[in-house]
């Protein structure tokens, strides 16, 4: 008799191997079954998994259940499982329809995995797609993960994906006193490493809490260096729809910190334009953001914005760009209320007090660019420790 499962598994090797072979695709490590399955074999799992997590293009919890891996509980993100909730939105529990599998948020008020919630885990995976910048939420979670699987002894399998923005590593490095959900470790806004890298990084450099450490397993990508432009198959969250927004969410998303400027939420370009109702009404392009799935109470809600789209920039372009401060100190120029132009969300963001009074005194990008230089360097120096892939230099 036919062991479905098995030929299940057996489907799923060929199309990922046939598909890898015709295009010389990067290979995920969630698509490299046979690397973990083994680990996998009796044992009670847990997934940490959202939207992204897909196996050529079945989601992993539907790929494992397939296969016959006892899958117990997944823990969602920020965005949800779904990933279709807003940026900082409360993400209920609950229960997925598909699967039967009992979801756990690890957003709002339990941003870390309780001991009740691990305790009849054997096992758990880290499999989310990030876009390699130090606030993006992702690398905040999979730190909570890492410490929580390190206290109650539970081993941690990461899925490793590429780093769309993993080809150059810049911006201020973070100033330990303005930890947050943001920006929880020394790294800067750019920070050029795969999640499975990072996770060594954490482990290495003891940063996780009470330096403990966790039993870490890595699934590397194949097909994949630091100098690859991959192409996210799945969008990461709601606001960033496509690769200009990922290429100019680094420099965009300091305007989260900005009383008076939208980047674009609640528009079919987020994260690709970027204005305000504070700008001179001459400039030749204009939008008006709106309530809409992902975005439902954007910033300057329903108001006239005069300002920029970036939306028509070539990809290789916004690539060769890289992060730029261009655009925030442009806005700060054109705000008529620089006296409020800053929040208080601004100094998580930049992780240093530094660059909002840098912008204020009205220095250029060459002259703040050189006051990050010491730490950068210190930076990269710790990063290529942890590396997977050949870098970008």
């Amino acid at each position: 008799m036919l062991d479905m499962k098995k030929i299940g598994l057996i489907f799923c090797f060929i199309i990922i191997s046939f598909s890898a072979v015709l295009a010389k695709n990067v290979i995920t490590g969630a698509e490299r079954l046979e690397q973990y399955l083994p680990l996998l074999k009796g044992k009670s799992v847990g997934l940490v998994i959202n939207q992204t997590s897909i196996v050529g293009n079945t989601h992993l919890l539907d790929t494992l259940i397939s296969v016959g891996v006892k899958v117990q509980t997944v823990f969602a993100p920020e965005h949800g499982f779904r990933g279709t909730a807003d940026a900082g939105e409360h993400v209920n529990n609950g229960i997925d329809p598909t699967t039967q599998t009992a979801i756990i948020s690890l957003y709002g008020d339990n941003k870390k995995p309780k001991a009740t919630q691990l305790k009849n885990l054997d096992v758990v995976i880290f499999d989310i797609q990030d876009v390699g910048v130090r606030f993006y939420t992702y690398i905040s979670t999979l730190q909570y993960v890492m410490e929580a699987c390190a206290e109650n002894n539970k081993p941690l399998i990461v899925l490793d994906r590429p780093n769309p923005n993993g080809h150059y590593v810049d911006g201020p490095v973070l100033d330990t006193q303005f930890r947050s959900f943001v920006g929880m470790q020394p790294i800067p806004v750019v920070h050029g490493m795969t999640v499975g890298e990072y996770a060594q990084m954490l482990n290495g450099e003891h940063w996780l809490q009470n330096k403990v450490q966790c039993n870490l397993t890595v699934i590397p990508c194949i097909n994949y260096n630091h100098r690859t432009f991959y192409t996210l198959p799945v969008k990461p969250s709601p606001n960033l729809p496509n690769m200009a927004a990922i290429y100019l969410y680094p420099s965009l998303c300091f305007f989260e910190g900005s009383n008076p400027v939208s980047l674009g939420r609640g528009t079919d370009k987020p994260f690709q334009i970027y204005g305000s109702n504070d700008f001179p009404n001459t400039l030749a392009f204009n939008f008006i953001p709106k309530s809409m799935e992902g975005a439902k109470s954007p910033p300057l809600l329903d108001k006239q914005c005069y300002g920029y789209d970036l939306s028509k920039i070539s990809l290789d372009s916004l690539r060769k760009q890289k992060f730029s401060l261009h655009y925030l100190l442009n806005a700060y120029k054109l705000c008529k209320e620089k006296s409020n132009f800053f929040n208080n969300f601004f100094v998580k963001l930049a992780g240093t007090k530094t660059l909002s009074s840098q912008v204020q005194k009205g220095m250029n990008e060459k002259t703040i660019r050189t006051t990050w230089n010491t730490e950068l360097t210190k930076f990269k120096t710790i990063r290529k420790k942890y590396l997977l892939y050949a870098d970008f230099e």
